[in-house]
């Protein structure tokens, strides 16, 4: 059975907790997401800590922003790692996102994260960012396409406005996935897996539905049953 698009994000507390929830969610998802707390906790083990035997797919979500020389050598430092995804942030502008890609491993997609699931349309003004939302989205988009980006992080709130602006062949990267009947918690702009699949997803991210249920395995089989229903 084909896994289904699904990045679990193993937000855990220690080592140990995170790869047994990537044994347990494996069978099911493509794709385990290690963030910037776990890697700054670890190091490079995590990856394969959390990879075990299974060969999953890592999402190394780092989130980059700085000076294109800086994001350069952090993308050639984590290059011998060879994750899936590594995201930097679209706002550090085109010459950092290509610095970036030229840094990676070639088989390492680089994943330009456009506004964080987090913010609002009253945190965008406050930061000063034009908005509304997803004209920010569409607009870092088309720049980080046009930099070399392979992928982009967006939520289902903008995801079907990001594939009509991109076309085909960007993979399209949305957190803020929660089913029905989930709690947002901290995510402002969220959608089911259903509708975010509907509306032009690639991956799904997904953390806490998964990774907080009493028996993280069960909880990722039955969005992954629900998705091939689609």
């Amino acid at each position: 059975m084909t896994p289904a698009p699904i990045a679990v994000a193993l937000d855990a507390p220690d080592l140990e907790t995170a790869a047994r929830w990537a044994a347990l969610v494996t069978p099911h998802v493509s794709t385990v997401k290690v963030g910037l707390e776990l890697y700054l906790r670890y190091g490079p083990d995590v990856i394969a800590s959390v990879q075990g035997a299974s060969g999953v797919q890592v999402f190394l979500d780092l989130k980059l922003h700085d000076i294109p020389n800086t994001v350069a050598g952090a993308s050639h430092a984590v290059a011998r790692l060879r994750p899936a995804y590594l995201t930097v942030h679209a706002a550090g502008g085109h010459a950092m996102i290509r610095a970036a890609v030229d840094a990676a491993d070639p088989q390492t997609r680089i994943a330009a994260v456009t506004i964080l699931t987090s913010l609002t349309e009253a945190d965008l003004s406050r930061i000063g960012l034009a908005g509304p939302a997803d004209d920010a989205v569409r607009r870092l988009s088309a720049l980080s396409v046009e930099a070399g980006a392979t992928a982009l992080v967006c939520s289902p709130n903008e995801v079907a406005a990001v594939r009509a602006e991109v076309g085909e062949g960007i993979t399209l990267i949305t957190p803020g996935v929660r089913p029905a009947g989930a709690a947002a918690q901290d995510q402002a702009r969220v959608a089911t897996p259903e509708q975010a699949l509907a509306d032009g997803a690639d991956l799904l991210v997904i953390g806490r539905p998964i990774t907080a249920s009493p028996d993280p395995g069960a909880a990722a089989a039955a969005i992954a049953a629900s998705l091939r229903r689609l």
